[in-house]
């Protein structure tokens, strides 16, 4: 089987609301019996079915649309209009990992929030909560996360309401990730193109940093040295 048949399409929409402190979101977190991702705080999502691609007349980005739309249903009770979510980024999970997907990431406002409900079974908690507060939480070790997510969070932080994260989202580059995943004497590396040592998957060569350090359980976002045609991931 070649690299490409292996990598999965998937979708995960980061549901949004205006909060007393700024942009609030849903985040759930993953059953530590689940062999992807255990015990991580996400948004809503998961593989796309075929139900999905029959929604979509072929086109994948608007299966990817359905898709987020149709597991944040099943996954908390809340249905996103697939037609409002703004496409933020795509990540492919890093080589390496026994699956791997190739993952959209939107951000959709909800036009009425309605009580969570999760399964207990494959999501064992959510809870809404502001970027700001997220990333402060994270930075505690309270808060587990990858770091898509966390780039998310910093993308949503940026904003003081929906309305303007949202415009601004519909202006930007969407960026497609192809993260390489490391170990060094530090820790786990999350390098992107433009680091220096991200085409040899060594993370010690000196020179331009663009990747994500996990210290002490926080992922920290580095975009250092790096050459023009590979702008941040965030502000």
């Amino acid at each position: 089987m070649s690299q490409a048949q292996t990598i999965a399409p998937a979708s995960t929409v980061a549901l949004l609301r205006d909060g007393a402190d700024g942009i609030e979101t849903l985040l759930l977190r993953r059953s530590e019996k689940l062999a992807f991702a255990p015990g991580r705080w996400v948004f809503p999502g998961g593989r796309l079915d075929p139900q999905d691609y029959a929604l979509a007349n072929g086109c994948e980005e608007a299966a990817a649309r359905a898709g987020a739309a149709r597991e944040s249903q099943e996954e908390c009770c809340q249905r996103p209009d697939p037609a409002a979510m703004v496409l933020l980024s795509r990540w492919t999970t890093p080589e390496g990992h026994a699956r791997r997907f190739s993952t959209y990431i939107f951000a959709a406002p909800l036009a009425q929030v309605g009580e969570v409900v999760v399964d207990g079974e494959e999501i064992d908690s959510a809870c809404w909560l502001g970027a700001g507060a997220a990333l402060q939480q994270h930075r505690a070790g309270e808060l587990d996360v990858m770091p898509p997510t966390m780039i998310t969070l910093r993308l949503l932080d940026a904003h003081p309401t929906v309305a303007a994260f949202l415009q601004a989202a519909r202006e930007a580059l969407v960026p497609e990730v192809f993260p390489n995943l490391c170990r060094s004497e530090a820790g786990l590396v999350s390098m992107y193109p433009g680091d220096a040592g991200y085409a040899a998957g060594d993370p010690s060569l000196p020179g331009a940093r663009h990747r994500a350090v996990l210290v002490d359980g926080e992922w920290i976002y580095l975009h250092e040295g790096v050459d023009a045609a590979y702008p941040p991931l965030v502000p």
